[in-house]
């Protein structure tokens, strides 16, 4: 398996890292062989270009005719829609499942459950409102750029979790009946640079003096969560990948909130 999912080239691996991390239309002009699918994480910062240049484009066009407000809740709105709120649905599975779980069966079986229940609806909440006011409070070009380049980065430190930790679940029960290909040594080198690339950018476009936080602190908070992961799962799931990665995302924008102040 391992050698036949090797055999797919790079194309066919990021076409399916583009169709599975968004809703956009891209199957429409090639449909990548389904064991591609495996290798979707080698390619999840890249996707984040996609998903975090729509969002922080529409921040910034609409943020240059309509309150600022009004213009962080449309991007948001716009990114849910391009991803279908995937990693959303994740968040709030993994909230419920940690809020709710006294052990591992118990927290695996109410991530795999499609009901959201109070934890993931509280944290959701909380999340979004901690977003909202996170971009609400940076300029507007500030916060579009901080956009772009927290998506990736973020994306890049939560697929670590494929590399350090088993799958907890079988392929047979896990909800997209697919378990990711722990990458190899030139994609880990690959996602670094895919999701460093917009960092470095923006932290040169904006001359952020203690530019070291931005990118120390999101890592901080990637490890604590990978802990939480590894003593209650001993494991990860798609929906602790998609938890950790808004996760650290808002702490890439927490941090260049309090670093710009």
């Amino acid at each position: 398996m391992q050698e036949k999912t090797e055999q797919i080239g790079w194309y066919d691996r990021l076409w399916a890292a583009l169709i599975f991390f968004t809703r956009l239309p891209l199957w429409r002009l090639h449909q990548p062989p389904r064991e591609s699918f495996r290798s979707v994480v080698e390619f999840w910062p890249l996707a984040g270009w996609v998903t975090g240049g729509i969002m922080g484009g529409t921040l910034y066009l609409c943020s240059l005719f309509m309150p600022i407000a009004v213009a962080v809740i449309v991007a948001i709105a716009v990114r849910l829609l391009v991803t279908g709120a995937l990693h959303e649905d994740g968040l709030a599975d993994f909230i419920d499942g940690m809020g709710g779980g006294v052990d591992r069966e118990r927290i695996l079986a109410i991530m795999k459950d499609s009901h959201i229940g109070t934890y993931g609806v509280l944290g959701l909440v909380v999340y979004v409102l901690l977003l909202a006011a996170t971009l609400f409070s940076l300029p507007p070009a500030v916060a579009a750029l901080g956009i772009v380049a927290a998506d990736p980065y973020a994306k890049m430190l939560s697929s670590q979790l494929v590399s350090m930790l088993p799958y907890a679940r079988t392929e047979e029960t896990a909800k997209n009946h697919t378990v990711y290909r722990r990458p190899s040594i030139a994609a880990g080198v690959g996602q670094s640079v895919q999701g460093l690339l917009p960092m470095v950018a923006f932290l040169w476009l904006t001359g952020i003096g203690q530019w070291y936080y931005i990118i120390f602190v999101p890592g901080v908070v990637m490890y604590f969560l990978y802990m939480l992961i590894w003593r209650k799962l001993q494991g990860y799931t798609g929906d602790c990948c998609g938890a950790v990665c808004l996760l650290v995302e808002l702490a890439t924008l927490l941090t260049i909130v309090f670093t710009c102040k």
